[in-house]
């Protein structure tokens, strides 16, 4: 392990009150908090802020990069890490990400360059050098290309993933830093959102942006993610809100986007669908995670215990765990399989008047109001915003 890194205390968790202390069936000790009753894991390995986390190997492991020049892979299940990226950077990763076959790894740093690692041995591959600080960096799903976040001409740069040669080099794509970069699931558009407060698609194929949507926020936009079939793009800013667009279908030309509010104290820093696109995960300054139901664009669960800014989050592909990183040098992983039992969400969904009904074109279950006609919303959000008969709303500042 590089001299520095501190050394790793996996396993080291947040003492919880004595009447919460609980063991799994393995033997390994799990703590909870007293108001959420919610397992969850401390994982201790980075001198530095945690700034990116993500799942990967069938969420069998998880990989971080930090501000201590490193990236870790780490087992879920025992808690440990498995290997160590290290020596290569010469200041803090603000980003990385694996491949879908988890072959390879790409780390984006501020010491201006973006890296290709072997996930097996650990060994650069390749290393592309930018003019400024790289801010974020993707890999397409397809393993062939991967997009960084450029601090200098407010550029995202296309990279071949095998070689690491430039395929594209979009400059002043915005008016100010581009804070993260994300490949769609078809692998055909870029999606990046800036300090400027835009955000824009660009098209790998046609090598031009199609959607700009000029003022998606009110302050800062610092992340997107996609649902995984592509059709909905989640955006979150320092305005404390999350925006989710139906960038698919265009609908949100006309309809708009939903918002995500009045949940977080702070800034939200990151945003995570889960695979089904039926929760969505938020971290933000105010030291919090927040699991949204996405059809009612409600709150479900607040997760407090991190001692600083959540910077990333990230879903299982089950919906039974979250991960999260923080600037305290910490990534986290909560259980919420049973969150639907804490006293505190079933309060809020009664506080709410939601209730559970069938969509009659999807046959899936979706949250409706008190308030609403079940005898006139009869769809969930996804079929209502398919169906042209939806109400048209004043449209947005697009080009």
């Amino acid at each position: 392990m590089p001299s520095h890194t501190c050394p790793v205390d996996p396993l080291a968790l947040e003492q919880p009150l004595a009447d919460d202390e609980n063991t799994d069936e393995k033997g390994s000790d799990w703590g909870s908090k007293k108001l959420s009753q919610l397992p969850f894991r401390v994982l201790k390995g980075h001198c530095g802020a945690v700034n990116s986390c993500h799942y990967c190997f069938d969420d069998t492991r998880i990989i971080s990069g930090s501000s201590d020049r490193t990236a870790i892979l780490w087992d879920v299940a025992k808690g440990t890490p498995l290997q160590v990226f290290g020596e290569e950077h010469t200041a803090p990763i603000s980003e990385c990400s694996v491949t879908a076959d988890n072959k390879r790894l790409i780390t984006s740093s501020f010491d201006k360059t973006v890296k290709a690692w072997d996930m097996e041995t650990g060994k650069v591959l390749w290393s592309v050098n930018h003019e400024g600080l790289v801010m974020s960096c993707h890999i397409s799903s397809n393993g062939k290309l991967a997009v960084s976040g450029v601090d200098v001409d407010y550029a995202i740069c296309v990279i071949d993933a095998e070689n690491g040669n430039r395929v594209a080099y979009v400059k002043d794509h915005h008016k100010s830093t581009v804070t993260r970069c994300r490949f769609d699931p078809d692998n055909t558009r870029v999606c990046s959102v800036s300090s400027d407060r835009s955000i824009k698609l660009w098209d790998t194929v046609a090598q031009s942006t199609t959607i700009t949507i000029h003022k998606g926020h009110d302050n800062i936009i610092s992340d997107c993610c996609f649902s995984e079939n592509g059709r909905l793009l989640c955006t979150a800013s320092w305005d404390k809100t999350l925006k989710s667009w139906d960038v698919k279908t265009g609908a949100f030309r006309s309809c708009g986007p939903r918002v995500f509010s009045k949940a977080h104290e702070g800034s939200v820093s990151a945003c995570a669908f889960s695979q089904d696109a039926t929760l969505l995960a938020s971290g933000a300054y105010d030291k919090t995670i927040v699991i949204w139901n996405v059809d009612a664009a409600c709150k479900k669960v607040t997760l407090k215990g991190h001692e600083d800014w959540v910077e990333d989050i990230a879903l299982s592909s089950d919906k039974k765990w979250v991960l999260s990183a923080s600037k305290d040098s910490s990534i986290r992983l909560w259980n919420i399989e049973k969150c639907e039992r804490i006293p505190a969400v079933i309060e809020n969904k009664k506080a709410m008047g939601l209730k559970i009904i069938q969509c009659e074109e999807c046959g899936k279950p979706f949250s409706l109001a008190n308030w609403d006609d079940p005898e006139l919303i009869t769809k969930c959000v996804f079929c209502r915003l398919a169906s042209p008969s939806r109400n048209i709303l004043p449209s947005l500042p697009i080009s």
